[in-house]
């Protein structure tokens, strides 16, 4: 580890930050429905409005069980409950068909910088994935994404979605070191808010999607790219 850096530890998201979620939940929904209007706006049904669907129910069950709403559920169970909403909404009965759409989320891939920067960042630093993926959704993912970590956990053992505190515990206790010496890295600024409150460091990675900062966000780093991320951290 270069001396004169202060961070012990490197925590990154996995969805969104390291493979392109929507992206590939967008393919699984063009591959299990070949024949819909791919035009956005056009027609009564389209890619990005099951995309839509999509998202929106991930979004809303976790929020949800946030709130106290629902009892924990992992990735999976809500990955098939929004999977069987785009198939209502397309009309879709295809039983094969909507169950490998349900695993798309273990079928990401990952940014064109994801594997090289974080193959060159493990080598200076213990990098953590911290993701809301289930445990064996993760499995199956870093697998086929090709992520290579020291170690990976998922939001299922703490039974909660970030920003909850519990699920960024996993990774201050799993690091082993106080949390300001721990660096969250994420391409979401809600992800990074959560870190903070819990005294970790943050990196903001810009992506194609994502939630970007605000200009009240005070994080501790604003990188384009993985790779500039990486550089930093290493030249230090």
């Amino acid at each position: 580890m270069p001396a004169t850096c202060d961070i012990e530890v490197v925590v990154f998201d996995v969805l969104g930050t390291m493979v392109d979620e929507s992206g590939g939940i967008r393919a699984a929904i063009s591959d299990a429905l070949p024949a819909l209007d791919d035009a956005s706006g056009e027609g009564e049904v389209s890619v990005d409005r099951l995309l839509a669907v999509w998202s929106g129910h991930v979004e809303r069950e976790q929020r949800r069980i946030g709130e106290g709403a629902r009892e924990y559920a992992n990735s999976e169970v809500i990955d098939r409950e929004a999977a069987q909403r785009v198939a209502e909404c397309a009309g879709l009965t295809d039983l094969v068909a909507i169950g490998r759409l349900a695993a798309a989320s273990q079928r990401l891939s990952p940014w064109e910088d994801s594997v090289a920067g974080l193959t060159r960042l493990a080598r200076h630093f213990p990098v953590l994935g911290l993701s809301h993926a289930s445990r064996g959704a993760l499995l199956r993912l870093n697998a086929y994404a090709g992520l290579r970590w020291h170690q990976v956990l998922s939001a299922e053992a703490a039974r909660a979605y970030k920003p909850a505190p519990e699920v960024y515990r996993l990774a201050i206790e799993a690091a082993g070191c106080p949390p300001e010496r721990v660096l969250m890295v994420a391409a979401h600024a809600w992800d990074l808010r959560g870190a903070q409150a819990v005294g970790m460091r943050t990196a903001y990675v810009q992506r194609p999607v994502g939630d970007p900062p605000r200009a009240a966000d005070s994080f501790g780093r604003r990188t384009r790219s993985l790779e500039e991320l990486v550089a930093a951290l290493t030249a230090e």
